[in-house]
């Protein structure tokens, strides 16, 4: 494919992955739908700003007119653009279901009608809900959660119908928890270390019982890349980190590397259904020719040392992030 349609572009994993696809794909056209909400930064883009083969449009995947005007010039679509933090999905659901489902199904009519060869779909391990033991495959059950996960779950469902309808050639992937650089300093790893640069203490839900699998977004990006290119229409991946550890595992690795201790933790009231673990079989994926060799502790040292290096960046978003109950 020479041209690509990404929506979300400008947020955290989009920009890591436009980044990387541009070197890696120098001959293909790229354009990036992007709203520019509070997680959509131009910034995140500034680097690759004059490459003569991408575009950047302002506009919003519920605009049907925008979005069926850029996927007649494009042979394929790679969709990041959602609604993803579940602390604001609590309150604010409604901005969800709108984004996430009724902007899916506007750019799945469009890519239907525009005949597109490819179109990747997005998603999160959370549409699975938790589980105590074992890992999720691809074919478990949907039992999300919050509103976030929830019109996530949908989203999926709706891209797959198009698929088994009207043979529009979906993909979709669900990611375990990313980090590293450029990534919004509401989410936890960001949050706890601008928190320490800034003297602050670190909040953490309940007693940091919660278990989440860790995937560093270098490898998320080379991942999608990939099953862009060979995965197989109608088809799910799960793409896991293989690094599963506690939150409170997480918060030590993150104070270790500030010199602190737990004294510098300040436990928050537990959000509501906030879900108990994460984990997925990425056993179809590695089938298909991908595996990951995780380096947990030497990413987390470079995210840090990445948000030390680019206080100018992180320190204006920081009055948007959302406040932890």
């Amino acid at each position: 494919m020479k041209h690509l349609l990404v929506t979300g572009g400008s947020g955290f994993i989009g920009s890591n992955f436009l980044r990387y696809f541009l070197a890696q794909h120098p001959d293909v056209s790229v354009i990036n739908l992007d709203k520019l909400t509070y997680a959509g930064v131009r910034a995140n883009t500034q680097d690759f700003e004059r490459n003569p083969y991408y575009e950047f449009v302002q506009g919003d995947i519920c605009d049907v007119d925008t979005v069926r005007q850029l996927m007649k010039s494009v042979e394929g679509v790679i969709h990041f653009a959602a609604e993803t933090h579940v602390d604001r999905s609590i309150d604010m659901g409604r901005n969800f279901a709108l984004t996430n489902v009724v902007g899916t199904n506007i750019l799945l009519e469009a890519a239907k009608e525009a005949r597109v060869k490819r179109f990747l779909h997005f998603s999160t391990d959370e549409v699975y809900g938790s589980c105590a033991t074992g890992s999720f495959s691809e074919d478990s059950p949907l039992n999300p959660s919050s509103p976030y996960s929830a019109s996530k779950a949908a989203s999926d469902l709706l891209a797959l119908s198009y698929w088994k309808t009207h043979q529009l050639p979906v993909v979709i992937i669900r990611s375990t928890n990313n980090f590293g650089p450029f990534q919004f300093p509401e989410k936890v790893i960001p949050l706890f270390i601008t928190n320490l640069i800034e003297g602050k203490k670190v909040p953490l839900y309940s007693k940091g019982e919660n278990v989440r699998d860790w995937l560093y977004v270098g490898d998320c990006i080379k991942a999608i890349d990939f099953i862009m290119e060979r995965g197989h229409a109608g088809e799910i991946y799960n793409l896991g980190g293989g690094h599963e550890m506690n939150n409170l595992d997480l918060t030590h690795h993150i104070l270790y590397a500030f010199g602190k201790n737990d004294e510098s933790i300040q436990y928050v009231q537990d959000r509501p259904a906030h879900d108990f673990r994460y984990s997925l079989n990425t056993l179809k994926l590695k089938k298909l020719g991908f595996e990951i060799q995780p380096k947990f502790e030497t990413h987390l040292k470079e995210t840090i040392e990445w948000y030390r290096a680019h206080r100018s960046w992180w320190e204006p978003l920081k009055t948007d992030t959302y406040t932890l109950k």
